[in-house]
């Protein structure tokens, strides 16, 4: 078996392929130099090649499809760990040509799990619910330039109708995103159970089916929440050192956003999760502290009506009392 790390940048692949050698190759980010990474993979190794990269966003996608239709093995891997595994190998430098060796061989030692594409409605989804991030962070930029009082009148009218424009735009989109979910009964029915749990509304069970996908394929609620990003972390050093407990933030940052509101509204409205925060203040956890617990219990709410395909129930408690 054949290793190959690639450094993926908007224009370019830098390729390292460890065998009995060491190889570097570099090719265009484009489909051309795709086929041509796979050809050269080919030759070197057959399908025998495990091929890793990091999940650095949109500039990877287009070549990690590519491989997985070519019959290559391909893994996602979070950059988190391999700045870990930088660090235990005491790497002091950085470029292309030394990350894409780091991957390869990190794929060499750590046998990282195998990637596969999501269905192509949920990467449409994703697609859509990104686009719908962005357009909503424009527009608040503009709101906010507008609150500041620009002294020119031309400044102000034009920020105006970008607002117009951009709301106009954001409420296409929410209703796209809605049509979207509707051509499919699996989606519809998701959205659905998500929509009855209280302070979780469309904006948010968009973001839990566009980010994590189908929550049911995980083993555990504690893999969903680790790649939300709000499983705990502790830090302790000797006996004199104690950090508060934090969360790790290894995870999608937009869903940790996604899920801050809705946890804000169920700890008012939603009767597992108000006396769930009820009791973690009486227990002298901080305002911040109980917040993130709200989010992470939301998450194993969603996961459960989605395991069960069965409703929130508002009277669970009572019934396990």
């Amino acid at each position: 078996m054949l290793y190959a790390g690639i450094d993926v940048a908007k224009d370019t692949l830098q390729v390292c392929l460890l065998g009995q050698t060491k190889q570097q190759k570099e090719f265009a980010n484009s489909r051309n130099g795709h086929q041509q990474l796979v050809r050269w993979l080919k030759k070197q190794g057959g399908k025998a090649v495990f091929v890793g990269m990091e999940a650095t966003g949109s500039y990877g996608e287009a070549v990690c499809d590519y491989l997985y239709e070519q019959q290559i093995t391909v893994s996602v891997i979070n950059p988190a760990r391999i700045k870990a595994y930088a660090k235990s190998q005491l790497k002091r430098h950085k470029t292309d040509a030394i990350d894409a060796e780091l991957i390869a061989d990190f794929c060499r030692t750590q046998q990282p799990e195998a990637w596969s594409p999501p269905p192509v409605e949920a990467k449409e989804l994703r697609a859509l619910v990104r686009h719908l991030d962005d357009l909503k962070a424009q527009c608040q930029a503009e709101k906010n330039r507008l609150a500041a009082q620009p002294s020119s009148k031309t400044v102000v009218r034009d920020l105006q109708a970008h607002i117009r424009f951009l709301d106009a735009q954001i409420q296409r989109l929410e209703q796209a995103i809605r049509e979207h979910i509707d051509q499919y009964p699996q989606l519809r029915q998701q959205h659905d159970l998500l929509n009855s749990i209280p302070g979780i509304g469309d904006t948010t069970s968009f973001h839990i089916l566009a980010e994590l996908g189908d929550l049911t394929r995980f083993q555990n609620v504690r893999q969903v929440v680790a790649l939300a990003g709000l499983n705990p972390q502790l830090r302790r050093s000797g006996s004199s050192v104690d950090y508060t407990a934090g969360i790790s933030r290894m995870g999608r940052y937009s869903l940790r956003a996604a899920l801050y509101m809705p946890a804000m509204v169920a700890m008012r409205h939603n009767p597992i999760l108000k006396a769930f925060a009820e009791r973690l203040a009486q227990n002298g956890l901080k305002p911040k502290q109980v917040i993130t617990a709200v989010m992470r219990k939301l998450l194993h709410l969603a996961y459960g009506v989605l395991k069960s395909k069965a409703p929130f129930n508002p009277h669970y408690l009572a019934l396990c009392s």
